[in-house]
């Protein structure tokens, strides 16, 4: 029997495809930074997204979780999962999309820098600057928050598409139900294939005598 999903098939993909965007482009970087040091000289430093919105991460992976869960789980947690996405899309879009709207504050660009400034000291890839320096010019990459956001949007969109058409699900069948439909249909096949060897050895598998359940039988099961 078909089983109508609603939409739910689309949601989770949309979820999916927000959780992609949105944990790719927080690797790039959201923010350069110039500064000068009086000690060493100026120069430039990157911010990543995941550093300058550090939920990012987190709620990329738990996009991801709530995409296996809307395509998944059973109704009432695909309307759940998708419910908790849609929420944490829209919260993971608010960093970006502030920093897209207002720019970089050189405030907290000089303390997310001097934070990894330890860092610094022990391999060439942190962007850490000293303490001192001061921050001249703070300028936001477009591109990486431009798309997270619309990473966020589509998640957001889906766990929305989730929530309201969810679909329904296959009826449960308990061990006694799958049972019972297991012998109609042996029985129904000893009546069609009464010499088919499969059906025989199911039957007798099932307890089922297939002399008595054959064309010339009585159609009643042998008591045990």
């Amino acid at each position: 029997m078909q089983v109508d999903k609603g939409l739910s098939r689309p949601g989770a993909a949309l979820i999916g495809a927000g959780a992609v965007l949105l944990g790719a482009f927080s690797r790039g970087t959201w923010v350069t930074a110039q500064y000068a040091d009086p000690l060493a000289g100026g120069g430039s430093a990157a911010i990543r997204g995941a550093e300058w919105s550090t939920e990012t991460t987190a709620v990329a992976l738990l996009l991801f979780v709530a995409a296996i869960g809307a395509f998944a789980f059973r109704r009432p947690l695909r309307r759940a999962s998708s419910a908790i996405a849609a929420l944490g899309a829209c919260g993971a879009a608010i960093p970006p999309a502030l920093l897209l709207a207002s720019g970089a504050d050189t405030g907290r660009v000089h303390a997310l820098l001097t934070a990894g400034s330890d860092a610094a000291q022990t391999g060439p890839a942190s962007s850490g600057i000293s303490e001192w320096a001061e921050i001249t010019q703070a300028s936001v990459s477009a591109l990486g928050p431009a798309l997270s956001v619309a990473g966020c949007a589509l998640a957001a969109v889906g766990g929305v598409v989730v929530l309201v058409r969810p679909g329904r699900d296959a009826p449960k069948q308990n061990k006694y139900e799958k049972e019972a439909v297991r012998r109609a249909r042996l029985e129904e096949d000893i009546q069609a294939r009464p010499d088919s060897g499969r059906v025989m050895w199911d039957a007798l598998d099932a307890d089922i005598d297939p002399t008595e359940q054959g064309p010339g039988g009585s159609g009643k099961q042998q008591a045990p």
